[in-house]
């Protein structure tokens, strides 16, 4: 019988993304991909730093107990075959169970999340974020400079998603950039008990909900709603989630507020956000990945 991963929440990311390569990364800018990859091989066998969304997927990863594999993480780098190696290493080195990656020096490696019925794709490459989600996978471009996730939740994997354009489409938010917020708040308050139509996110946190539900005692999801929007525009996004049969264990309207702050008490190991302004707000406290879609990208 051939190997699978059906059942399985698959986690695709660039090596750049799980480790923190950016001094290796400022040789390739400034030299080549030979001088980067000369300088791996050097480092083979140095273990890398953890990088942005290690915390993520080391937490993810504790889901496979008792015998179960619930959880997959594949690394789908651009880096060469041989820096492959010390991508390997380092995984091993903090005891990651990470076997299967394709590194494809330099070429987009978007393409192989379709045979792997993946989940979510982390990158720090914007074109690939772009065209996995025109594949209809869940992606974020990772901003390796964000901060990194808090040591207080070691049994819990805290996820936070913006709305609009995030876990629901964007055509709240088309009102909003076009007519302005009276507008929009008058627009969801008479569509309060018509759902949204499904973002990109939607299908990761409901993959999320049923991993929570199979999962094991030892590790739990603690997930968040962290939006711009405010009473009366509040109800419309409760009623949606509610009629997808999906719970978020907090939610935050903000109305229009910095979500920065907010982001710090709530101590997520990723948050996902449509608008680069609130990336870079986030970042500062929290790891934080763009979720390049929807009106405010285009």
């Amino acid at each position: 019988m051939p190997i699978t991963l059906d059942g399985q929440l698959v986690v695709a990311i660039s090596s750049r993304a799980l480790f923190d390569f950016e001094e290796e990364n400022k040789v390739f800018e400034e030299h080549d991909d030979r001088a980067y990859m000369a300088l791996q091989l050097e480092r083979l066998e140095t273990p890398a730093k953890p990088g942005v969304a290690f915390s993520l997927v080391k937490k993810l990863l504790a889901f496979n107990s008792g015998g179960t594999q619930r959880v997959e993480v594949v690394i789908l780098s651009r880096n060469d075959p041989v820096s492959g190696m010390r991508v390997f290493r380092s995984a091993q080195h903090y005891g990651l169970q990470i076997q299967r990656g394709s590194f494809t020096r330099g070429q987009p490696p978007w393409r192989y999340l379709k045979p792997l019925n993946a989940n979510l794709f982390l990158s720090t490459h914007l074109s690939d974020v772009r065209a996995a989600l025109s594949a209809g996978v869940p992606a974020a471009q990772v901003y390796p400079h964000s901060a990194h996730a808090s040591e207080s939740h070691p049994h819990e994997v805290r996820i936070a998603f913006d709305g609009d354009a995030v876990l629901f489409s964007d055509e709240a938010e088309q009102v909003f950039q076009s007519q302005g917020l009276t507008a929009f708040q008058k627009h969801e308050k008479e569509k309060a008990t018509q759902p949204l139509s499904a973002g990109p996110f939607k299908p990761l946190l409901s993959a999320l909900q049923r991993l929570q539900q199979e999962g094991t005692p030892d590790m739990r999801i603690r997930t968040a709603l962290v939006t711009a929007r405010s009473a009366p525009a509040h109800e419309r996004a409760i009623r949606t989630l509610m009629n997808w049969n999906v719970q978020v264990d907090e939610a935050m309207f903000l109305g229009g507020l910095s979500k920065g702050e907010f982001l710090l008490e709530f101590e997520p190991d990723f948050f996902f956000d449509d608008q680069t302004g609130h990336i870079e707000s986030a970042a500062l406290h929290v790891p934080a990945g763009h979720v390049a879609q929807g009106i405010a990208n285009q």
